[in-house]
């Protein structure tokens, strides 16, 4: 006994000097808040809507989910069911962050869902629209908003940090099809016949929270899918949003978190139902109940997060003769678009020829990755970046921290189409990508890895 005594008082004595920590138990706090507007304003998502929102399907949400690990690292994740969220809005909210909750800029990731039948927000998709000062007035009003929701939902995450025990794993889920390979009304025969083409990601990555006693908390899950089931004028979080009803339903107490992946160029088909986005949210949570029944792996070791931004090159810029002939054009979105850029001239002086591109990785103990794109990131990213990353499980989310434009690799860039080229006019980016912005994004997340690995 005397003996057990000293070398525990040895061993508190040699942290104390070193000032190594005894490890205490993971953490980790849930909040949530709804975000569903006020006021019937305009719908995001569909350059076709020419009024404000009619109704509601269901309530619109953000949700944070707090993590912490033994030696107080912490990490913040924020989804919402949203199309997007632009720079500004997402600087913001962040700044906002820190100043209530002393969480740096790398520690936070904004994820939004890309629902198709929520509200405008800030500037993203702004040159879609023909808006009238009362509906600009309701857009800059719902972005203060959704700052103010969003400190809630934080608030009530730090204020129930409490001990855990976190585990990864990964479902399967094949309802996301390739809508550039195939064509949307032949996709129920292609499936049928087993012909459908084209690059996917179906995995459905999982993390969940549970407390000491084994109850779950909250489900972190994730799939590269459009949500573009609907587009009526009906507020709703899409199959996406019916996928967190699902599981909290199946799961009561628990609060469920969605990240979009790389799912760009991946659409749900068929569509077009409120039944089929239903069904499309319940087999989401069938693969994450998958994930749930099998084995999965206990999060231990540190929790790292790296953020940083790199100056992603355009194009051929226009010249002023292009953007006064794109003014008087017969096309209403190269107007709008042209009104953008005059204005970015008459402040500036010039066009940008980069776009500051949010990058962001986190590593989660020792169990996952996760790596925060920005814009619209069609799929061959999530399967290259697992190719060429280290060993390990790791998963690639889109649509994160700032959705600006479309990001498609070389070869989608090669192709042009919608997600190569004329998307670019809708999200007001005076040109296409350079041809090295695959190479661009895929360096960058690499620099970002090696980063982490450096960090003691």
């Amino acid at each position: 006994m005397r003996r057990a005594l000293y070398l525990l008082y040895s061993a508190v004595l040699c942290n104390l000097l070193t000032g190594v920590v005894p490890a205490g138990d993971w953490k980790a706090g849930v909040g949530r808040a709804v975000i569903t507007p006020p006021s019937m304003m305009w719908m995001s998502g569909y350059a076709s809507r020419d009024r404000p929102a009619q109704g509601k399907l269901h309530d619109l949400s953000v949700k944070a989910l707090l993590l912490q690990d033994q030696g107080g690292n912490r990490c913040l994740a924020l989804t919402y069911d949203l199309v997007g969220i632009d720079r500004r809005t997402s600087q913001e909210i962040c700044r906002q962050l820190e100043a209530a909750f002393q969480l740096r800029r790398e520690q936070i990731a904004i994820c939004t869902s890309h629902t198709h039948s929520g509200p405008v927000v800030g500037r993203n998709l702004l040159s879609m629209y023909e808006l009238d000062e009362r509906q600009l007035t309701l857009v800059h009003e719902y972005t203060d908003f959704l700052a103010e929701r969003t400190l809630e939902a934080a608030r009530s995450a730090v204020e129930s940090l409490a001990e855990c025990e976190i585990h990864v794993g990964e479902g399967t889920s094949d309802f996301a099809v390739n809508r550039r390979n195939n064509r949307e009304a032949d996709v129920p025969m292609l499936r049928e016949q087993g012909q459908l083409v084209g690059p996917v990601d179906h995995s459905v990555p999982v993390l969940v929270v549970r407390t000491p006693a084994g109850i779950i908390r909250a489900i972190l899950f994730g799939y590269a899918c459009h949500a573009t089931v609907l587009s009526g004028m009906d507020w709703c979080g899409d199959w996406p949003g019916y996928a967190q009803i699902e599981i909290e339903k199946r799961h009561p107490g628990v609060t469920a978190l969605f990240w979009a992946g790389c799912g760009a160029d991946q659409n749900p088909l068929p569509r077009r139902t409120v039944e089929l986005a239903q069904k499309y949210g319940g087999m989401a949570a069938d693969a994450v109940d998958g994930a749930l029944q099998q084995e999965m792996q206990s999060v231990q070791g540190q929790l790292k997060t790296v953020y940083s931004e790199i100056p992603l090159r355009l194009g051929q810029l226009p010249d002023a003769d292009q953007i006064r002939a794109d003014a008087d054009s017969s096309n209403v979105y190269l107007v709008r678009r042209a009104r953008v850029l005059q204005e970015q001239l008459q402040q500036q002086g010039q066009l940008s020829s980069t776009y500051p591109y949010p990058l962001q990785v986190w590593q989660v103990g020792d169990a996952a990755t996760l790596t925060f794109l920005g814009g619209e990131v069609v799929v061959d990213y999530s399967l290259r970046l697992k190719r060429e990353l280290a060993a390990g499980r790791h998963w690639i989310a889109g649509y994160s921290n700032d959705v600006m434009a479309y990001i498609p690799s070389l070869r989608v860039l090669r192709e042009g189409g919608y997600e190569g080229a004329s998307s670019m006019i809708y999200y007001g980016l005076p040109t296409v990508w350079s041809g090295d912005v695959e190479e661009q994004v895929v360096e960058g997340v690499l620099q970002l890895h090696q980063q982490l690995q450096s960090q003691p």
